[in-house]
């Protein structure tokens, strides 16, 4: 890829942490994390509580959960990939929260994400609107299992990037 590229994702178990770094990889990106200012804890996580944090989180569209740190220098990049594990069929919060954080006008935002069985749902048009109409955003993918560099760089190829 010639244009800088920026992988920056949001892993609760590591399952998406693997798919970033892959993708990372694959087309010379560099790789920031979204943490969360507070930590999930397990029981945080426990979306067959519906009083844990993660279902209170997903219950309130207003929501928008802290993160801890910045991405330095998010004027230098191009191309962001922003990566998420599917919780409730939807992006979690802290993904609007972090596309609510920069303006991406100007660059290219392409969303993926993990699933242990769903799809992205209508979560793209969720995050779309979260970025400036300037904001070039292209159709994400979900990077379930290993992925090889031959398909990813496939994937990219289809993009335009």
């Amino acid at each position: 890829m010639k244009k800088k590229a920026l992988v920056a994702y949001f892993s609760a178990s590591g399952t998406t942490r693997r798919a970033a770094k892959a993708l990372a990889a694959a087309v010379g990106a560099d790789v920031h994390e979204i943490v969360p200012a507070q930590p999930y804890s397990a029981a945080d996580l426990d979306w067959n509580d519906r009083g844990s944090r993660s279902s209170r989180e997903m219950d309130d569209p207003q929501a928008r959960p802290a993160i801890a740190g910045t991405v330095r220098g998010m004027g230098g990049y191009d191309v962001v990939f922003v990566g998420f594990p599917i919780w409730w069929y939807v992006a979690p919060r802290i993904i609007e929260t972090f596309l609510e954080s920069y303006d991406f006008s100007g660059k290219t935002v392409v969303p993926f994400a993990t699933s242990g069985g769903s799809g992205m749902g209508g979560t793209e048009a969720v995050l779309k609107k979260r970025c400036s109409a300037r904001t070039d955003w292209r159709p994400g993918k979900m990077l379930n299992g290993r992925q090889s560099d031959k398909a990813l760089r496939a994937w990219l190829d289809g993009l335009g990037l």
